[in-house]
């Protein structure tokens, strides 16, 4: 079969297609013919060794497609039963591997492509939306970079929970699309605090949900009214530095928190109560995923180029 493999960190170039033996499951695991896999910034710190691993090393962790045979132990998982996952190591491949306790199934009305799309990143926005922060009808949020496949459906989940968005983007195209999810007003970065203490009246926002990191670390803060949060959910633009905790008194008591997906789904019961509220609102069109582009395995290299220079809205995709 073939596989998305690197030997060695560093750019896309670093990324190849080979072909490699197709695994077989063992207990608890479930081997799945992959129809979509789905392309997340965490590849990239994974592919450039900013997240040190063994090498050579798998690439991708989220897809969707139809399983082939089950493991020991395994039960519930028939042939032919489209499922989709976050987390299975080597996902840029015609197959890969998936722990039961992973896999979820996408129910009709819901397609391939749309829950590779939807999960990871959709899981991401419902645990920020709903337990990091849970928005209340009325509060003022910020959204970075809310053209991406985070922003976008997180600002569609802050307004169906009431509240009101003002979000950032790079360019016209993409103020568009996020002003399509729900966003009041959009703005660009550097502009940001600002427009967040205008619109609130000097008070400031209620929480901000940043996935973008170094670049806007500062502006969040200063977005923050008194007593605010900072969900620094992401770091696209770098790690944030060491910074003194005290700045977070002078500025009014504020909150930062950086929380993960693997610590809101650990329990598989909730992993499925949230998957199961995101596949629903797919399927009745409350929640509208947009994929952003679609590339074959072999051009998994220009998937994490147009992923990296910032070339894309919504979710990428490898097709198998």
């Amino acid at each position: 079969m073939r596989a998305v493999r690197i030997t060695v960190t560093g750019g896309p170039e670093v990324l190849t297609v080979t072909d490699v033996p197709e695994p077989e499951p063992g207990p608890g695991q479930v081997l799945v013919a992959v129809e979509a896999a789905g392309v997340n910034y965490v590849d990239t710190y994974l592919r450039s060794g900013t997240y040190p691993q063994p090498l050579p090393a798998p690439v991708g962790s989220e897809g969707a497609g139809r399983v082939l045979r089950a493991g020991e132990g395994v039960e519930g998982f028939e042939p032919g039963l489209l499922v989709a996952w976050k987390q299975a190591p080597g996902s840029c491949a015609e197959r890969v591997l998936v722990d039961a306790a992973e896999l979820v199934p996408v129910p009709d009305g819901v397609d391939a492509r749309t829950a590779a799309a939807v999960l990871l990143q959709g899981l991401t926005a419902h645990y920020l939306a709903t337990s990091t922060h849970p928005v209340a009808p009325g509060e003022h949020v910020l959204v970075h970079a809310a053209a991406g496949g985070v922003g976008l459906l997180l600002t569609q989940l802050v307004r169906l929970r009431g509240g009101r968005v003002l979000a950032t983007t790079s360019t016209p195209e993409k103020a568009e699309l996020a002003r399509a999810a729900g966003a009041e007003e959009v703005v660009a970065y550097a502009d940001a605090a600002r427009r967040a203490r205008e619109r609130t009246g000097g008070r400031g926002v209620d929480v901000v949900y940043d996935g973008v990191g170094r670049a806007t670390f500062d502006d969040s803060l200063a977005a923050l009214r008194p007593r605010g949060l900072l969900a620094l959910y992401g770091a696209s633009s770098g790690p944030v530095p060491p910074f003194d905790l005290q700045r977070l008194n002078a500025a009014g008591s504020l909150f930062v928190t950086r929380p993960s997906l693997a610590a809101h789904t650990a329990d598989r019961a909730e992993l499925l109560a949230r998957t199961s509220e995101l596949f629903a609102r797919v399927a009745d069109g409350s929640l509208r995923v947009r994929v952003g582009g679609t590339y074959p395995l072999e051009e998994v290299r220009r998937a994490h180029e147009d992923l990296e220079g910032r070339r894309t809205t919504g979710k990428l995709l490898l097709l198998p």
